[in-house]
């Protein structure tokens, strides 16, 4: 990419802090970091391409939200605290106005979490974003998909389904005139990552995951993982008042709420005996979580509505299906 050094001093070299636990961010073939003893490393990476994560015309200040929220999502769902980014960026060409509010978003939130910046690479092609987020979880400690046992309760954290009306408002412009599609298509792009939550949860939930392709979708990984089934009410679901409006009926709701990906809320399951727990130890993590159902034996996978079962023909998003 043309002036490629020059874009990453003006950019991204010096922006934040440094962490003590950064020996060398910028300058080298690597960067250089220690981290802290007795502690695992949580690595996970992503990819976000123009016109399947996000449209080409998109404020890039919430492309760059949604690009590194839902690494950070990631590092929440093990319970992980997060540390550094890696960011490899790919532009058709330089386009300064496009850059300047992206990196003043990037770093806003970055700086909120308390990651640093610690590498990356910027070349010329079709504009697309990897991201490489590590972060510590105490040893032993992490949350992973392979815990739930029979009788545990589902849990999810936040509102369900927003995210997928925030979509439709983004691909068809009809649907602009229904009521909240400008809020919720801000919520689509705007997800807050579960950070103070996952790591509440390490010490009582059995498993989590974070909702990247829909509830079901991703709960279906910790139910083949563990080897378990589930029982899921909607009746249960948490909707928000601007979806419910936007959906106009309540089954429309529970679809959305049951199939709507990119939400990057946390679903988790928890023992009977930490049940009573989860209020108190949540109560500082800025999210209310919701009970939608139960842990039940391998094979076992039932929707229903207060005990009236559902034959709904649902699927979780797909990055390489949706239009």
């Amino acid at each position: 990419m043309s002036g490629e050094f020059n874009l990453i001093d003006k950019y991204f070299v010096n922006r934040q802090p440094q962490r003590k636990d950064v020996h060398l961010a910028a300058g080298d073939d690597c960067a250089l970091v220690k981290p802290p003893s007795n502690v695992e490393i949580a690595i996970s990476t992503d990819t976000l391409v123009a016109g399947t994560h996000f449209l080409p015309e998109a404020n890039p200040a919430w492309v760059a939200h949604k690009a590194l929220s839902s690494n950070i999502s990631d590092l929440a769902a093990m319970g992980a605290t997060p540390a550094w980014v890696s960011f490899a960026l790919t532009m058709p060409e330089v386009d300064e106005e496009w850059l300047a509010p992206f990196c003043d978003s990037f770093f806003e939130l970055a700086d909120y979490f308390g990651i640093q910046l610690i590498g990356g690479d910027t070349t010329k092609g079709p504009l697309s974003l990897t991201l490489t987020v590590q972060g510590f979880v105490p040893e032993g400690k992490a949350l992973r998909r392979d815990g739930a046992k029979v009788g545990d309760w589902i849990y999810v954290t936040g509102n369900l389904g927003d995210s997928k009306a925030g979509l439709e408002v983004l691909l068809d412009t009809e649907n602009r005139v229904r009521p909240n599609a400008e809020e919720l298509e801000k919520r689509h792009y705007l997800s807050t990552p579960r950070v103070l939550a996952g790591r509440a949860l390490c010490d009582l939930a059995s498993s989590a995951i974070d909702i990247s392709d829909g509830v079901i979708a991703d709960l279906k990984h910790i139910l083949k993982r563990s080897e378990v089934g589930a029982s899921i009410d909607v009746s249960l679901l948490p909707l928000s008042v601007e979806l419910l409006e936007y959906a106009t009926s309540i089954d429309k709701a529970q679809h959305y709420a049951l199939t709507s990906g990119e939400e990057y809320e946390l679903c988790f399951t928890v023992p009977e005996e930490n049940k009573g727990s989860l209020e108190s130890a949540l109560a500082h993590a800025g999210t209310k979580v919701t009970c939608i159902g139960q842990i039940r034996p391998v094979d076992y996978f039932e929707i229903h509505d207060n005990n009236k079962p559902l034959n709904w023909d649902l699927s979780g998003y797909d990055h390489f299906k949706a239009k």
